[in-house]
């Protein structure tokens, strides 16, 4: 396995951990992440909804909208905007594939400076 240079970045998994159209919930650098197939590209988010902390990594993905199984909140893969209100944006992580193995970059960490 082969480790990035930068050290944000963070193995997922196997590069065929969901199918193109599927959702995946991954724990990455101790956050729960959902990342999301679609059509050949991998999507990563934040994966709890900010609505009541709903699992994003286990809603339904339908092309790149991906809706909160608890109470129905619709999020864009791709950049994170709340589809009823282009004021909330989730978090959304880069994602890329390297021999075999999917990496998400998460943010560094926040030491109170």
């Amino acid at each position: 396995m082969t480790v990035p240079a930068d050290p944000n970045w963070f193995d997922a998994g196997p590069e065929d951990l969901c199918e193109s159209g599927s959702v995946a919930e991954v724990v990455v650098a101790g956050e729960i992440v959902a990342l999301f197939r679609v059509d050949r590209e991998y999507r990563a988010m934040q994966g709890t909804c900010p609505h009541h902390g709903g699992p994003l990594g286990k809603g339904m993905l339908r092309g790149c909208i991906v809706t909160c199984p608890w109470h129905g909140w619709q999020f864009d893969v791709t950049d994170g905007t709340y589809q009823h209100s282009d004021q909330l944006q989730h978090p959304c992580f880069p994602v890329k594939v390297e021999k075999g193995r999917i990496w998400i970059q998460m943010p560094a960490p926040n030491h109170g400076n």
